[in-house]
């Protein structure tokens, strides 16, 4: 059966409990916690309690996190006790970080001493840093183990790690020496020594570093997983693959609404309550309506220009437009290249020269393309054509320098790029626009 036969099986009035263990013992847990997002909170508890418990700890990880406090508030103590001690710790710690204090405390009292004790540790790891999204679920070996004996202990406390894929090579101290792949360990002589074989040049985190930076170097280096180390060098975790999806997934997602003028929410769209999404909202709308001012001083400036001739009007809303398109083009492209790395500070110039060619080959053909239109249009009127079409080259040479420019320069000075996007560029190529075409306007028109 697939999920939607499923889901119709359980939400049928009269469900076969021994058929359904059976059918969801077959399924992947990540699929299980999505039909559960589909069903209403008395059904998801009902399905949670017959999961067999093999997979109840994986199916309670991927879980939405209301989802999850509604199980852990629908438990008895032992339940909690059984679930949370099977999480890896870092599915853990994510669980435990969205929980109000009344739940954490709950689900804390029923924990193995020695995981409480860890998931302590790693809640006070600065947020978005390694440690906060690392595991301490790893296979460690010493150099002078055989391959053979390496199995061994792969074999033996394999199943309760979260990868096996790699195994690191740590000292007495704990220090970090290298790692080996498991295809490293099937390819070589069983009798080898692990010291022989492993990468002694491993590519690893300090505990402290920015986790997007640790989004980088997987992708630079194809990692699926990443050694851990403190101040010492010493092994303290691992952070694999997944965790860095999610980084990756959390840092786009907040650039994006970054970028379109929203203060970032960690919260989906659907679960968050109207009030909030206004407020993420309202800042940026009054801070850009007030900005909106300064294009209303200029026009006022140039009233006398407009009594003259107000055909000037009509052109204003395709100018501040095309300026705005503009540079939210460059500011997109920028802003995306120095996320992966393409772009970086140094390239400053080289930047600006091939935006500036790009808006004169831009500005240039739409410039010939509106020139004739207005021409045609307006009463064979050479010069109000030229006026237009030269504004409208400028403008668009002012917004890609700025669309290029100021999100370098927001890095520069420690400001998230995604900041200096189309709102705060529009606003500023508005006021430009304007003051370009009426200083045209006077200069070729005489008004």
């Amino acid at each position: 059966m697939n999920k939607e036969e499923i889901l119709l099986f359980i939400m049928d009035g009269d469900v076969d409990i021994s058929k359904l263990k059976v059918m969801l013992s077959d399924m992947n847990s990540v699929d299980i916690a999505e039909i559960m997002e589909y069903l209403e909170k008395d059904k998801f508890i009902q399905l949670f309690r017959i999961l067999p418990k093999a997979i109840a700890s994986d199916v309670f990880a991927n879980m939405e996190s209301d989802r999850q406090q509604d199980i852990i508030e629908a438990i008895t103590d032992s339940e909690i006790s059984e679930i949370v001690n099977k999480l890896f710790v870092d599915d853990a710690v994510d669980f435990i970080e969205e929980m109000p204090a009344t739940v954490v405390k709950r689900v804390l009292q029923n924990v193995q001493t020695e995981k409480r004790k860890i998931i302590n540790q790693f809640l006070q790891y600065p947020d978005n840093s390694a440690g906060s999204i690392m595991t301490t679920e790893y296979i460690n070996l010493r150099e002078e183990v055989s391959i053979q004996e390496a199995f061994e202990i792969i074999r033996r406390t394999g199943s309760k790690k979260e990868t096996v894929n790699t195994c690191y090579v740590i000292n007495t101290d704990r220090l970090l020496l290298g790692e080996v792949t498991a295809r490293t360990l099937i390819l070589s002589d069983p009798q080898e020594k692990i010291g022989n074989i492993m990468d002694t040049t491993p590519v690893f985190a300090n505990t402290t570093d920015d986790r997007e930076i640790i989004a980088d170097q997987f992708k630079k280096y194809s990692l699926l997983a990443m050694p851990v180390v403190d101040k010492e060098r010493r092994l303290v975790g691992i952070i694999t693959v997944d965790d860095i999806m999610d980084v990756i997934v959390e840092e786009n997602t907040e650039d994006i609404e970054k970028m379109s003028a929203l203060n970032p929410s960690d919260d989906p769209y659907m679960k968050t309550g109207i009030f909030i999404l206004a407020k993420n909202r309202f800042l940026w709308l009054l801070i850009l309506m007030l900005s909106a001012t300064i294009t209303a001083t200029i026009i006022e400036g140039f009233e006398n220009s407009l009594a003259l001739m107000p055909i000037l009007v009509a052109f204003i809303p395709m100018l501040m437009n095309t300026g705005g398109n503009s540079g939210c083009q460059s500011s997109t492209l920028i802003i995306r290249g120095m996320a992966l790395g393409d772009i970086r500070l140094k390239d400053f110039l080289r930047v600006y020269w091939k935006e500036i060619r790009v808006a004169l080959l831009c500005g240039i053909g739409l410039a010939i393309v509106n020139f004739g239109r207005i021409y045609v249009m307006n009463g064979k009127n050479i010069f109000l054509a030229f006026t237009v079409s030269l504004a409208l080259i400028c403008t668009i040479l002012v917004a890609k320098s700025l669309g290029a420019l100021l999100p370098m320069l927001a890095k520069r000075i420690g400001i998230d790029p995604a900041m200096m996007a189309a709102p705060v560029i529009t606003t500023l190529v508005d006021a430009a626009s304007l003051v370009m075409y009426f200083s045209f306007a006077r200069l070729i028109l005489g008004l």
